[in-house]
């Protein structure tokens, strides 16, 4: 709000050529309290976000708000789900790669996170890259003995800008 407000008076004074500070104005959504009403000390129903720190861990509270929606709706707060965050982010810590060198498939899978990931940050879709982010944990899993250091390295450093302390 207060950037715009100095572009105009600065565009009105002569001083800058343009008159709108940003290319793109983006709404983004409330995150609403448990009961899916507006977080409020009159209802009661604020989750704290240093609570939530405490309790799961700095990475989870990032990648559970992104993982929630679409950035420009309201989402409720959902421990449950922010619970499911902590799990999947426990087992990237627990994940072991077993191969000398990766086999084709699982090259194939680091690949097509990476297509997935470089196209959703752009458009600020940050649910679906998590959600692929699981996905192809689910698959590495499924056969740690193909996933090998290098593509385990390439998955985690995709990882940090959702997940920085992992």
């Amino acid at each position: 709000l207060y950037s715009r407000f100095f572009t105009k008076v600065l565009y009105d004074a002569g001083y800058i050529d343009f008159n709108e500070p940003f290319m793109v104005h983006r709404h983004q959504g409330l995150v609403k309290g448990p009961d899916g009403r507006k977080m409020s000390k009159r209802w009661g129903n604020i989750v704290s976000p240093t609570d939530v720190v405490r309790s799961y861990g700095a990475d989870t509270a990032r990648m559970y708000l992104m993982f929630m929606g679409p950035l420009e709706q309201d989402k409720a707060w959902n421990d449950s789900a922010a619970q499911g965050v902590r799990r999947f982010i426990q087992r990237v810590y627990d994940f072991e790669p077993k191969a000398e060198a990766a086999t084709v498939e699982v090259t194939a899978l680091i690949n097509k996170l990476i297509s997935k990931v470089t196209e959703d940050l752009p458009n600020l879709r940050f649910n679906t890259s998590i959600a692929e982010f699981m996905k192809t944990l689910n698959a590495f899993e499924e056969h740690p003995e193909r996933v090998s250091a290098d593509i385990w390295e390439k998955y985690l450093t995709i990882l940090a800008p959702f997940a920085p302390y992992v």
